[in-house]
């Protein structure tokens, strides 16, 4: 897909009609120009991402000729480390980007403050947005508000899986066939490493949510209670789906963990067959070059299908008072409208986060994005208290099983006790 030089515009009659569907008042012209004030967008820095926000500034201050917006933006290294430090100090961010794994740290944290039920209306939100965006809601009220959702899909390697033995250039359907597909393909030298692979496995990557919202679930168990607070992988079906996860390695030697340094590289560079991945990283293989590929649903296994379903929300900064408040406010209903989420979605790649805008016509049809816009439909979304150190639980896992031989069983259950005292000491503080 392919915008125009001039993008996906957004008219001033369009941004007033959405920013009065988010219950905002839109002031006259007039009226902004004698209240002239800048206000700060922060996030972190996705080429693609960066260049989809600047797009809206530009298109929020013609519409707004007395606002201007600053966007900063850094490495994603760097950027919740600065954001914690900014805030409290009022020189950070009026709106800022977040993950929404963090919204109950930045919450109990202070450094977000609840969007103000007046002109964020919660039964506008409950009913517009997808389902698993509740999970930004509080007895306060919605905390934040995503442009773009993520789900995952399956990128294949159309030449690599035309190969003898593999399924003719068309992606798998089940996880058997992904197994079959990556036994044919994978090959090594004569000193055993890898050359290509048949899967890709490891972290960084997106494989931590395959298997806890996807695998897990697909050989019969499920990541936590219904409320929430129990861990409860620690049993057969946790340790079954983690074992054939990392016998793509240990036993089938179709994979390998930190192959060509990170698994979405090694997709780009045409040395692997299968690789699962974020919807976000669309934008970044189009720019592959060699090799034909493409993108389907996640593969199921016993009949079920699954996803998984992430998104970075706008947050209202708590130091945001004032002129600097209401003008945040405005920026935040803007770059929540279907128009905006339109544009983010055919410059990044990410997908709208109202089914009104993702599963339309033009957008289901669409090949690539297409599959992933169908995983919405059926993905669970992870209630993280501490996502960074809920995430590092399944990388000191995979480690044990991967460089120590630990047993799956007693993996899955060693890390379900680290994350269950995660989860206690959140609900406990």
């Amino acid at each position: 897909m392919t915008t125009d030089k001039q993008g996906f515009r957004l008219s001033r009659r369009s941004f007033a009609t959405g920013a009065a569907a988010a219950g905002l008042a839109v002031a006259a012209p007039g009226v902004l120009r004698a209240q002239a004030v800048q206000i700060e967008y922060w996030q972190y820095f996705f080429k693609e991402r960066v260049e989809a926000m600047d797009a809206l500034i530009q298109q929020f201050e013609a519409a707004n000729p007395g606002i201007k917006v600053k966007h900063t933006h850094f490495p994603y290294a760097q950027y919740r480390t600065k954001t914690a430090a900014a805030v409290p100090a009022g020189e950070g961010p009026d709106v800022l980007q977040l993950f929404f794994g963090w919204m109950r740290e930045y919450a109990k944290s202070k450094l977000i403050q609840p969007l103000p039920a007046e002109s964020f209306k919660t039964a506008d939100i409950d009913k517009d947005y997808f389902e698993f965006v509740r999970m930004m809601k509080t007895s306060e009220g919605y905390w934040a508000l995503p442009t773009a959702v993520r789900s995952l899909g399956l990128f294949y390697n159309k030449t690599l899986l035309s190969k003898p033995g593999a399924s003719g250039g068309k992606p798998p359907a089940t996880l058997d066939e992904m197994l079959k597909n990556a036994l044919a393909v994978a090959e090594r030298d004569s000193r055993g490493n890898l050359l290509t692979a048949g899967a890709t496995i490891g972290i960084p990557s997106q494989d931590y949510h395959w298997w806890r919202e996807i695998l897990l679930r697909q050989f019969g168990g499920k990541p936590y209670s219904d409320d929430g607070r129990t861990v409860t992988y620690a049993n057969e079906a946790g340790a079954a789906s983690f074992a054939w996860y990392t016998d793509l390695q240990r036993k089938h030697k179709v994979a390998a963990a930190g192959f060509l340094s990170e698994s979405q590289a090694a997709f780009k560079a045409g040395k692997a067959a299968q690789h699962v991945d974020g919807s976000f990283r669309l934008g970044t293989f189009k720019s592959a070059r060699g090799f034909e590929w493409g993108v389907s649903e996640l593969p199921t296994h016993n009949g079920i299908a699954s996803n998984y379903a992430s998104y970075w929300v706008n947050g209202l900064a708590a130091s945001a008072t004032g002129a600097k408040r209401e003008a945040a406010l405005k920026f935040l209903a803007f770059i929540t409208t279907n128009d905006a989420m339109q544009l983010w979605y055919e410059k990044t790649g990410e997908l709208p986060a109202k089914p009104e805008v993702a599963l339309s016509a033009k957008n289901m049809a669409d090949p690539l994005s297409g599959p992933m816009l169908a995983g919405l439909k059926y993905a669970h979304a992870t209630d993280f208290v501490a996502e960074e150190a809920q995430g590092q639980v399944f990388q000191d896992m995979l480690d044990r099983v991967l460089l120590q031989n630990q047993d799956p069983l007693a993996a899955v259950k060693q890390a379900a006790e680290a994350e269950q005292k995660l989860i206690d000491a959140y609900y406990k503080a």
